[in-house]
């Protein structure tokens, strides 16, 4: 008789339950002017389960104290648990290292962190960055600000009809003066999800490093950084169904380590007198001072409510509403969507014909219908599609169909009040 081990039988995957999901979420049983919340507002932030709101509460209840430094039980307790976070990210982008999860307030300070840090240690007068045409502010601004400091030029990937960046023209970009790469993953005013891939292999082929703004990635597909080989990567709490004023930057470790601090202060020191100091170790040397101890506990929780429900079955839910919600604006005849790659993650920008923006937002917010009106930091994009300011409906793992209805219905009572 054979004693090899039979193998277990794969359980069926069960159906995404997004009512399930709607009822960890207790801010979506309010309503707004009398009318039930529709939340559509995802990539401005995300609302919140009670897990990590509890996780907040439990922290100041029962865990309040500083971190790193005191030996008293609830230090050592606050710092365990806010320690274990790392290892979460860690596992959740699939680095390498502990050491490479750095700490921030967000995608912003993630990004301004590494021009400011290996952008001025290795950018120079005469050299290049290349971004895309796509960029939100925060990763245009803070180049542009190092370029101008150094004598550098800034260099923009351009973007297609579609949406859909010309890879063409970017291989054109590259030169010897090419000295770092930044781009989106995923757009949040178009939708785009880039070939980011590709590019950073296009990128490497030339030596030169690549960072990668997640803030509209990471909340929607699985962000696999050894497998992407890019070597920065961001991505903000509150995307992801965590709290504000946290957020996190991946760097290989190779790159990190020869990087000098950018903010001075407590934590990111191993010795100091008046002659010299010495930093501490990665990755401690980049979080100058108290952090925000709580937001980062409850990153943890939020990270693992979303591994728990599983980014392929999250994923999946979100393109079928694109789908869905796509066909059904896209029969309004006064509706133009802006933005429509091939590849798109839950953003559906439009304008409607007669009716600015921020008064479709208007009359949408007084039916309970949530959504981003304006440029969405990245005016550029408004200006290359002619634009003045677009309506944005962005999309949640708790989102539903019937809530494109609603929406659907919202925008036939604009046109009723602008027709």
């Amino acid at each position: 008789m054979s004693t090899a081990l039979r193998q277990p039988v794969p359980l069926p995957e069960q159906p995404y339950d997004v009512e399930a999901v709607r009822r960890d979420f207790p801010i979506l049983a309010h309503k707004v002017h009398g009318r039930p919340l529709v939340y559509l507002d995802n990539a401005a932030t995300t609302q919140k389960p009670q897990a990590v709101i509890d996780a907040l509460v439990r922290y100041y209840t029962e865990d309040n104290s500083n971190i790193h430094r005191g030996v008293h039980l609830l230090s050592e307790r606050a710092t365990r648990v806010y320690e274990e976070v790392r290892e979460k990210v860690q596992h959740f982008l699939n680095a390498a290292l502990f050491c490479e999860i750095i700490f921030v307030r967000g995608a912003t300070e993630g990004i301004n962190l590494v021009a400011d840090s290996y952008g001025r240690a290795h950018v120079q007068a005469g050299d290049e960055v290349i971004i895309s045409a796509i960029e939100h502010h925060s990763n245009i601004v803070p180049w542009q600000m190092l370029c101008e400091e150094k004598g550098a030029t800034l260099r923009v990937v351009p973007v297609d009809d579609r949406g859909d960046l010309i890879l063409e023209e970017y291989e054109r970009l590259f030169s010897p003066k090419t000295k770092f790469v930044a781009l989106v993953h995923v757009s949040n005013a178009l939708g785009t999800v880039n070939p980011v891939k590709p590019m950073i292999e296009t990128a490497h082929a030339h030596g030169v490093p690549v960072l990668l703004d997640g803030a509209q990635a990471a909340p929607h597909m699985a962000v696999d950084v050894q497998e992407l080989d890019v070597d920065f990567y961001v991505f903000s709490g509150h995307k992801v169904y965590g709290p504000t004023g946290v957020g996190v930057l991946y760097g290989k470790a190779s790159r990190l380590k020869d990087m000098p601090p950018w903010q001075g202060g407590g934590d990111m020191i191993r010795s100091v007198t008046f002659e010299k100091t010495i930093y501490n170790d990665l990755p401690h040397r980049f979080e100058a001072g108290t952090p925000n101890i709580a937001g980062g506990i409850a990153l943890g929780t939020a990270l693992d409510y979303v591994t728990g429900i599983g980014l392929d079955r999250i994923a999946a839910h979100e393109a079928d509403l694109l789908r869905y919600g796509t066909q059904l604006l896209s029969a309004i005849p006064e509706v133009r969507i802006i933005g429509q790659a091939r590849e798109k993650a839950g953003v559906i920008s439009f304008v409607l014909e007669g009716a600015h923006p921020h008064d479709v937002g208007t009359i949408l917010d007084h039916e309970g219908i949530a959504v981003r009106t304006g440029h969405h930091c990245a005016q550029p994009v408004m200006l290359r599609y002619g634009v003045p300011a677009t309506a944005r409906a962005s999309l949640g793992l708790y989102n539903t169909r019937g809530e494109l209805d609603a929406l659907a219905a919202g925008i036939r009572k604009v046109l009723q009040v602008f027709g």
